[in-house]
C-alpha cells in the first residue's frame, strides 16, 4: 500500500510503500525506490532528499547511444517531461521528451551518463 508523504507545507515529496512484512520503501517523484527500511527511515529519506533533484541537470538517451543534456520541466503521476537544455536562453526552442514513471535508465543524472552527452541546442555566440 502506497501512502503519500508531504512536506510540512503540503508539497508532495513522494510515497512510502508499506510491504506485507511491515518493511517500507520510499519512492520519489521520479518513481525511484529506496532500499527497504522502516517507516521512519523512509520518511527521513524523503525529507532529506526534498525536491532539489528536480532542478538538477540530467542526461536522456534519445536514441540508442545518443545522450542529450536535459532539464526536468514537469512531473506528474505518469510521466516526467524534460526539455533539451537551452543553456538559459529562453529564445531557443528545444525539443521536449516524455519519460514514463518510474524513470528507467534512459534518464540519468548528468554526472552518471554512461557516455558522451550532446545537446541539439547550442548557445548563441556573441
Amino acid at each position: 500500500m502506497k501512502v503519500e508523504h508531504r512536506r510540512e507545507d503540503g508539497e508532495l515529496l513522494g510515497w512510502i510503500d508499506i510491504h506485507e512484512d511491515g518493511s517500507c520503501t520510499a519512492i520519489d517523484l521520479l518513481g525511484r525506490v529506496s532500499a527497504a527500511g522502516d517507516w521512519d527511515e523512509c520518511e527521513n529519506q524523503l525529507e532529506a532528499q526534498g525536491l532539489s533533484y528536480l532542478a538538477d541537470l540530467y542526461a536522456l538517451e534519445v536514441t540508442p547511444g545518443l545522450w542529450v543534456r536535459v532539464r526536468i520541466v514537469e512531473v506528474n503521476s505518469t510521466r516526467v517531461r524534460v526539455k533539451e537544455d537551452d543553456f538559459g536562453d529562453a529564445t531557443i526552442s528545444t525539443p521536449i521528451h516524455d519519460v514514463p514513471i518510474p524513470v528507467d535508465n534512459r534518464l540519468v543524472p548528468y554526472a552518471l551518463a554512461p557516455g558522451e552527452v550532446h545537446s541539439t541546442s547550442k548557445p548563441r555566440s556573441s
